[in-house]
């Protein structure tokens, strides 16, 4: 995996550079501020950029935001010692693939690092708790969808039940279904296309605040 490291700690820097390496990553850049992280995202165009929330001249939302929507198959994951639910729903509001803690142990890290790779979502089962409960409030004045719940496909509604069930992952999505990998995220663009929203989590919780699903 070509990974990005952006923080403005240099000690942090360098210890996760380490750990990344020993584990068979390639830490193709670092940078120490949000407008770095931008620069070199576009420039190396690593698989996964890990994004500091607090750094200077540009903070790791705004970094994020503009990162995802010049390159929205690049992967962001917030790795932050902030545990501000506020953070973490702005986070995957702006398009980041997951949040993550600084105090997470090195093999739950890895194994959520490697599920963003796959693009699932990388979030501890407490965060996801708080993010789901967060997205299946009434959203006030929010502004509809360009397309009705009712354009998805038969197939598209089977994948969406699915994630609500809590199967997120493409490769579990495809064993489900009896379909390849790619179908699956083919599905999974449409949907997000469609409902003009930008991630699974997202997905999840407006199926939740709307009914579209029968629970």
């Amino acid at each position: 995996m070509r990974i990005l490291i952006a923080d403005d700690h240099p000690l942090f820097r360098d210890g996760l550079r380490s750990l990344l390496q020993a584990e068979g990553h390639e830490v193709v850049g670092e940078a120490k501020n949000g407008n770095e992280a931008v620069a070199l995202a576009r420039e190396l165009t690593p698989d996964v950029v890990l994004m500091d929330l607090q750094m200077p001249e540009l903070d790791g939302i705004g970094a994020t935001k503009l990162i995802v929507g010049a390159m929205p198959e690049m992967k962001v994951v917030i790795l932050t010692a902030s545990e501000e639910e506020a953070k973490l729903f702005d986070a995957i509001k702006a398009g980041a693939q997951g949040y993550l803690l600084k105090n997470l142990e090195a093999e739950e890290f890895f194994e959520l690092l490697d599920g963003a790779h796959r693009g699932e979502p990388a979030l501890t089962p407490a965060l996801a708790r708080k993010l789901l409960q967060e997205f299946a409030k009434p959203a006030e004045a929010a502004a509809p969808a360009s397309t009705s719940p009712d354009d998805l496909t038969a197939r598209e509604r089977e994948v969406l039940e699915l994630m609500v069930e809590g199967v997120t992952s493409n490769r579990k999505l495809a064993k489900r279904l009896g379909l390849s990998e790619n179908t699956v995220k083919f599905h999974v663009r449409n949907i997000l296309d469609k409902l003009r929203l930008h991630n699974r989590a997202e997905v999840v919780g407006y199926a939740l605040r709307h009914g579209i699903i029968d629970k």
